[in-house]
């Protein structure tokens, strides 16, 4: 993964566009002040600031990993951090299929019931007992290896956007 040149740049310009769209469609459209633009737009901002240095995104993957190594259950791949950096990281090549393949799936004969219970299985116990978890969970970032059709492992990809809850959410 490479960050391109001058992307930051580029963020801030769209961030401040975005910020100008909120306070004028607060001004046009009164009601739009209870959706928070703003809020909404800064922290967005920080998570696409963030997600910037690459060494964050590399000690996230390496942390999941750390919790599901030798699972069975979620791969994630490897992160080369001696080849990596801020701006670039490299990691082990995995092969998948994306988590919406459905007909490919089917025509491989997994188990549709068994992929959606591991599913379940692997965000409550990211949630729940590692409270870490993967929090841009789609089609780009989760892949599934059928390899072993009977025993389907998905594959977590872009640990850029983790989480965590507190006490109170966790109860």
């Amino acid at each position: 993964k490479v960050i391109r040149p001058n992307i930051e740049k580029t963020i801030k310009k769209d961030i401040g566009l975005m910020k100008w769209l909120a306070v004028l469609l607060e001004k046009l459209v009164p009601d739009s002040k209870r959706l928070h633009l703003e809020t909404v737009i800064e922290d967005y901002e920080r998570t696409l600031l963030t997600e910037l240095d690459l060494r964050n995104e590399a000690e996230n993957t390496k942390s999941l990993r750390e919790k599901w190594k030798n699972s069975g259950k979620l791969y994630v791949p490897e992160v080369y951090e001696d080849l990596s950096s801020e701006r670039l990281m490299i990691m082990e090549r995995v092969g998948g299929l994306p988590v919406n393949s459905i007909t490919s799936f089917k025509e491989s004969n997994v188990d549709l019931r068994k992929l959606a219970h591991l599913g379940v299985e692997i965000f409550f116990t990211q949630v729940f007992e590692h409270n870490f978890f993967h929090a841009d969970m789609h089609p780009g970032n989760v892949f599934v290896d059928i390899t072993e059709p009977d025993s389907p492992t998905y594959i977590a990809l872009d640990c850029a956007v983790v989480g965590s809850l507190n006490e109170e959410d966790r109860i």
